[in-house]
């Protein structure tokens, strides 16, 4: 994985597109097994997924975005066959779904998590006019 251009991608989504002021936002690629970790030890949920964010924003005070995101590569692959679509492109979605996330969008309900998928599909399509996605594959 080329974390240097996911960071730039992060950056421009933070920057460009969300106009975000400040944030401290840490963005880790890990496999399936460390990801049924974090979800069974902190969401209670039993197995893999493919994102986990959390957000350490003091929300009386802030001034920023803080916070982790965990994204699955192994799930990026399963979704990539599924949804006919690269692995790469799995991987931008899931930062992308992350940081709404951290930005106050909740997916918990039917109409919210519509709302949210159609500005992740919106800001994923801007990206991709920015970025070669296929170019996170390391020697790519």
């Amino acid at each position: 994985m080329d974390a240097r251009l996911l960071r730039s991608i992060a950056r421009a989504l933070l920057r460009e597109l969300l106009r975000a002021g400040s944030f401290d936002i840490g963005i880790y690629v890990v496999a399936a097994p460390e990801m049924t970790r974090l979800n069974e030890t902190f969401l209670r949920h039993q197995g893999s997924t493919d994102v986990l964010t959390f957000d350490y924003t003091d929300k009386p005070r802030a001034t920023g975005l803080a916070g982790e995101i965990f994204i699955c590569v192994d799930e990026a692959l399963i979704q990539a066959a599924r949804f006919h679509t690269t692995w790469q492109s799995e991987v931008v979605r899931y930062v992308v779904h992350g940081i709404l996330h951290l930005t106050g969008h909740d997916d918990r309900r039917a109409a919210r998590r519509r709302k949210m998928k159609r500005e992740e599909h919106r800001l994923l399509g801007e990206l991709a006019s920015q970025f070669h996605f296929s170019s996170l594959e390391r020697g790519a």
